[in-house]
């Protein structure tokens, strides 16, 4: 019989041991699970819809796949890459546009919810030649870095204007009763699902003040 009193193991290596035995165990039945999906996936043809959609002023007829996002339609099909896509996740809102008159996350809706919408991006907000008034203060307060999360921010922050010109409350709103405030504080609370990560925060606020008319 042969002799294993001198064989030292320590715990660490006990435990890559276990990690190495335990990946090659499992190798197979991934690599199994993935040619069954794979030879599955040609008799699964995409469900294809129609839906017209007013983008930026124009009627627009598209025929997408029903898990199509509205990011992607516009992306994609439109050719609106001025729409940005960052987490996909809803979190730091690049894809920010404005639909019916209310700011979301084009990345977390389908194209095919948005039948008979009125959409606008930030191409529909303005041009070189003919820029919005956000846009232009953007520009004039140095509101971005490398522009990424811009066309984003400048679509909230003009969905945020018209929010509290609505008297729609926010979680800073100290009375429901009244009207809320144009102030710094609402715009930061509202405009916190806007992420900018070169940190260009506090130009961002300033241009969005300039045109909200406020001063605080």
């Amino acid at each position: 019989m042969d002799d294993f009193n001198d064989v030292k193991i320590t715990r660490r290596d006990l435990l890559i041991i276990s990690a190495i035995s335990a990946s090659a165990a499992a190798v197979p039945s991934l690599a199994g699970a993935q040619q069954a999906s794979t030879a599955a996936a040609p008799g699964m043809a995409p469900v294809v819809n129609k839906v017209s959609i007013n983008v930026n002023g124009t009627s627009r007829q598209l025929d997408v796949d029903t898990r199509t996002s509205l990011l992607d339609a516009l992306r994609e099909n439109l050719h609106l890459t001025g729409t940005k896509k960052g987490c996909d996740h809803g979190q730091c809102g690049a894809c920010t546009v404005i639909v019916d008159g209310r700011r979301i996350n084009s990345c977390l809706t389908l194209a095919v919810m948005h039948e008979g919408a009125s959409v606008t991006t930030i191409e529909g907000l303005g041009n070189p030649g003919k820029m919005h008034a956000m846009q232009s203060a953007f520009v004039k307060h140095d509101g971005y870095q490398c522009g990424y999360c811009t066309p984003g921010q400048i679509c909230s922050a003009v969905a945020v204007i018209g929010e509290i010109k609505q008297g729609i409350p926010s979680h800073v709103t100290a009375d429901l009763g009244a009207p809320p405030q144009m102030n710094a504080e609402e715009i930061r609370e509202r405009m916190s699902g806007n992420i900018c990560r070169c940190g260009a925060y506090s130009n961002i606020l300033d241009a969005i003040t300039e045109v909200a008319g406020s001063t605080t």
